[in-house]
C-alpha cells in the first residue's frame, strides 16, 4: 500500500457476515468512495465459513482493484487468492509470514499502543503498523493510542501507519495530519446506511 499525503481508508468487514447481503454493502461503499484495502476481521474459526466468505469478497474487491487482507489466517492467504495478512500480535510473526508469502504480500500488524512494538514491527519487514483504539472505551484496559504516539510516527518513522478503533469524526479530524490510513469497521457498518456514514468521516478528513 502506498503512502498517500490525505490518508486513505482501510475498511475491517465486521466479524460476522450474511453472505446474502454483505458483499452487495460492500460493493456499494466501494464504489462510492476510494479504498485503499479491505481486511477480512471474522470471528469464526470455521475454516469452510471463512473460505465461503473471502471467496465473495474477494469477487467485489479484486473487480474493483483493491487489495483484500486477513486477520491471522496466513495459512489461508494463498488458497484463497488474497493479498496479504493483518496480524494481532505485534512484532512476533512478521518475519515469518514475510518468509511464507513472499515480498509481493501484503503483511501488516497491530500494534496496540506499543511503539516499542510498532518500531519492531516496521524492522522486522511489515508494510503498515495499526495503532488503537484512539480513544479510551469501557472494554479492555481503557488503553488507547494518544494523538502524540501517530505525531511522533508520522515525524520518524517511514513505516505507514493505520490509525484504528473507536474512531469518530472529532477524532479523524485530529488524526489526518499524522496517519497514512483509516481502518474503519464499525464506525459505519453498525449505522443504517455505511456509504453515508463513510461520507460523514471522510469529509473530516480534508
Amino acid at each position: 500500500m502506498d503512502t498517500p499525503e490525505t490518508p486513505q481508508i482501510y475498511l475491517i468487514t465486521p466479524p460476522e457476515i450474511a453472505l446474502e447481503s454483505f458483499p452487495k454493502q460492500l460493493g456499494a461503499v466501494l464504489d462510492a468512495h476510494e479504498i485503499a484495502c479491505v481486511r477480512l476481521a471474522l470471528s469464526t474459526k470455521d475454516e469452510d465459513q471463512v473460505a465461503r466468505i473471502a471467496d465473495a469478497l474477494r469477487e467485489v474487491t479484486h473487480a474493483r482493484d483493491v487489495a483484500l487482507v486477513i486477520s491471522d489466517h496466513q495459512l489461508l492467504v494463498e488458497r484463497l487468492g488474497l493479498d496479504g495478512v493483518h496480524l494481532n500480535d505485534a512484532a512476533r510473526s512478521v518475519r515469518y509470514a514475510r518468509k511464507e508469502l513472499g515480498e509481493d504480500a501484503i503483511i501488516g500488524t497491530f500494534c496496540g499502543t506499543s511503539k516499542h512494538e510498532g518500531m519492531a514491527a516496521g524492522e522486522a519487514g511489515a508494510d503498515y503498523v495499526s495503532f488503537g483504539p484512539v480513544q479510551a472505551g469501557t472494554l479492555g484496559d481503557g488503553s488507547f493510542a494518544e494523538l502524540d504516539l501517530f505525531q511522533w510516527w508520522s515525524e520518524v518513522i517511514e513505516v505507514p501507519v493505520v490509525a484504528e478503533g473507536a474512531l469518530d469524526v472529532d477524532m479523524v479530524r485530529a488524526l489526518a495530519p499524522y496517519t497514512d490510513f483509516f481502518g474503519i469497521g464499525d464506525e459505519i457498518w453498525a449505522q443504517d446506511d455505511p456509504v453515508a456514514a463513510l461520507k460523514l468521516l471522510t469529509a473530516a478528513m480534508s
